[in-house]
């Protein structure tokens, strides 16, 4: 009966979907190189406008128009909208600058809407 050496199903991970130059070296894999099998890796962007979003998130609306506005740079993996907070989690890491490069690129022109301020400390999971 023939043998073949396995080259995966031990710890170490197949593959790294968070980075763009393929599988994870097995030395690598051990030395706190995260492996996230269920997406990108994701930068997080806070905005905040200047009142409620909450009725303004049907098509050609408000909301619409700024997930639009940041897709031209990046991919939004996720996003909430509470209130004035609209989060998201958008990639490939690097796309926007800084958070003032995204208020920029999410900012769009719409009557008595605008984003004020854009924070990048990470993402507002549920309303509490």
């Amino acid at each position: 009966m023939a043998f073949f050496i396995p080259k995966n199903g031990d710890s170490q991970p197949v593959f790294a979907s968070d980075v763009q130059n393929g599988p994870v070296p097995a030395d690598a894999a051990t030395a706190a190189t995260p492996v996230n099998l269920a997406g990108p890796k994701l930068d997080f962007f806070r905005a905040v406008a200047n009142t409620s979003v909450v009725s303004q998130q049907g098509v050609q609306e408000y909301v619409g128009n700024v997930i639009q506005a940041i897709q031209q740079t990046a991919t939004i993996a996720m996003y909430q909208v509470d209130g004035v907070t609209l989060s998201f989690a958008v990639y490939p890491t690097g796309a926007f600058a800084d958070a003032a490069a995204f208020l920029v690129a999410a900012n769009v022109a719409f009557t008595g809407y605008q984003l004020n301020s854009c924070t990048s400390i990470g993402f507002k999971l549920s309303a509490s």
